[in-house]
């Protein structure tokens, strides 16, 4: 389902794109954008009025003025069923994390936000650490397709995925099944163990989250203004404030494209 979104311009330092770069990133005369409101950290909903908000939200919208073109955000709730379409026309442009698996449908920009990769055990779990949750018998809660699904599947050694089809679907079944670990965005791990008393998160990080802008490959010229707009918004505090506003205090606005 298409939710649809009319903008209303402003002033902006930077004018409208030109008609060329909003035939390729809108080709349908609309933007429709992949969000992910599963990754709270990148999206949200109000819970009074339902309307769409965060860093990935904010950068849509601002995206569709630059085109000129109304915004159609297309709602997910885990980043492996936004990827699991880069192939089916159903977005122009997405936000999930770069991975090696991903870039083989889909050109990214450099990212824009960066965030952690994290571990919930229960309070009784003898697991103290990052390292130690990669041991023979331990099972992982994870979302399916996730970047840190992916990143774990390459690496770990031992211990073995659980996969379950959205990032509140595995806080679910980690509970309900008893899982020994959790993996996820370490913030939204965080804030899920706040609410979820007999748990804890472990200190440290398994791995560091990148978040991009995406789009299907093919697209040279959309890409190459994507990975601009990208850097503009990270150098003239754009994602910060996008950050702010929406409470996101353990995301840290990514380094310049090197």
């Amino acid at each position: 389902m298409l939710l649809a979104v009319v903008l209303l311009g402003s002033c902006r330092p930077v004018g409208i794109a030109p008609t060329y770069i909003t035939n390729e990133l809108a080709p349908t005369g609309n933007l429709r954008a992949a969000i992910n409101f599963g990754n709270t950290v990148l999206a949200q909903k109000d819970p009074k009025t339902g309307e769409a908000r965060g860093v990935s939200v904010d950068l849509a919208r601002e995206l569709s003025w630059r085109l000129n073109v109304p915004l159609d955000i297309v709602p997910y709730d885990a980043a492996g069923k936004v990827t699991a379409d880069a192939t089916q026309n159903r977005w122009d442009v997405a936000f999930f994390a770069i991975d090696p698996k991903r870039a083989e449908d889909t050109a990214f920009t450099a990212p824009y936000v960066i965030i952690e990769g994290g571990y919930a055990v229960p309070d009784s779990s003898p697991i103290k650490s990052v390292e130690e949750v990669d041991r023979e018998g331990v099972r992982i809660a994870v979302s399916n397709r996730s970047a840190y699904d992916l990143y774990l599947s390459r690496n770990l050694k031992q211990a073995q995925l659980v996969r379950a089809p959205s990032p509140q679907a595995s806080f679910e079944m980690f509970a309900k099944d008893g899982l020994p670990a959790l993996a996820g965005v370490k913030a939204a791990v965080a804030e899920w163990a706040k609410k979820n008393p007999g748990y804890r998160v472990l200190d440290g990080r398994f791995m560091i989250i990148e978040q991009a802008m995406a789009m299907p490959k093919d697209r040279e010229r959309g890409i190459e203004y994507l990975r601009k707009f990208v850097e503009e918004q990270k150098a003239n505090g754009f994602v910060a404030a996008a950050l702010a506003r929406s409470g996101q205090k353990d995301a840290i606005v990514a380094p310049p494209a090197r």
